[in-house]
């Protein structure tokens, strides 16, 4: 059975990445985790691609989506910027 083919190949590999996204933050690597973490929920419940090229397009569109999400959960809002009135040197 190939390797990407694991549930638990997946998992580990959301975990690196989102032990990356913790050393090197900035929401690049959390949205692959969660990618990874989902693909590898979908092999655990009997989801399977035939062959590694749909399984990696899968993944990518699920990275794709989690940080689509992402942005517009955490992304900066119209009309959030901080305007200081008093300057600590007063």
């Amino acid at each position: 059975m190939p390797l990407w083919t694991q549930w638990w190949v997946w998992m580990s590999a959301a975990v690196v990445l989102a032990t990356l996204e913790v050393i090197i933050p900035g929401y690049i690597f959390l949205g692959f985790a969660l990618g990874a973490a989902v693909m590898g929920l979908l092999i655990l419940i009997g989801v399977s691609a035939k062959g590694l090229a749909l399984t990696l397009v899968i993944f990518a569109l699920l990275s794709l989506a989690s940080y689509l999400v992402m942005r517009k959960v955490f992304g900066l809002r119209n009309g959030q910027v901080k305007i200081w009135d008093t300057d600590i040197n007063d």
